[in-house]
């Protein structure tokens, strides 16, 4: 299923590819992501709304989704990336796979890190930015990057939300 490149030892971790990865499969997954709360009421019930059961997530609630909910949000997106971004290695992907697992766990925590109001300047998803979506469910369906919906007009700030940084004085 994935290109001949995926499993060549040859060379170390590609990091622009790594980033390239990144970028694609959050831009997939944005798209799966509105289009399973959109599409049709049933498919929501069937696929992402098990995942919602959890309004206030923590960090195990990362991978807690229904056989239907992680083909659409996490299978066909990793597949699409692979054919997209060819050209990798194993051990890009490896960084790729690794990077990707660990950014899924810390945005469904409910821990505030340090470095959030750089990565929110930046445009990178945060806890507080995923949290809002679990709380309103039409806003913030990016996962690594805020960047698609800013684009499409989707994007709600935790501070415009909760009129403070997330969590701050919890």
């Amino acid at each position: 299923l994935l290109p001949p490149s995926y499993y060549s030892f040859v060379g170390g971790i590609q990091y622009t590819r790594v980033i390239l990865c990144l970028v694609c499969q959050d831009f997939v997954q944005h798209v799966m992501h509105k289009v399973e709360h959109v599409a049709h009421p049933k498919m929501y019930r069937i696929s992402h709304k098990p995942h919602h059961k959890f309004t206030n997530p923590k960090l195990f609630d990362a991978f807690d989704g229904s056989v239907p909910d992680t083909a659409i949000m996490i299978l066909l997106p990793l597949f699409v990336t692979a054919h997209v971004v060819r050209d990798c290695n194993v051990w890009t992907y490896m960084a790729f796979g690794s990077s990707y697992a660990n950014w899924l766990t810390l945005i469904h925590s409910e821990v505030t890190f340090p470095w959030e109001p750089l990565f929110r300047l930046l445009g990178l998803g945060t806890a507080a930015d995923h949290h809002v979506h679990h709380r309103f469910f039409k806003y913030n369906f990016g996962h690594l990057f805020m960047w698609f919906d800013w684009i499409a007009g989707t994007y709600r700030s935790p501070k415009e939300v909760w009129g403070k940084e997330f969590n701050v004085g919890v």
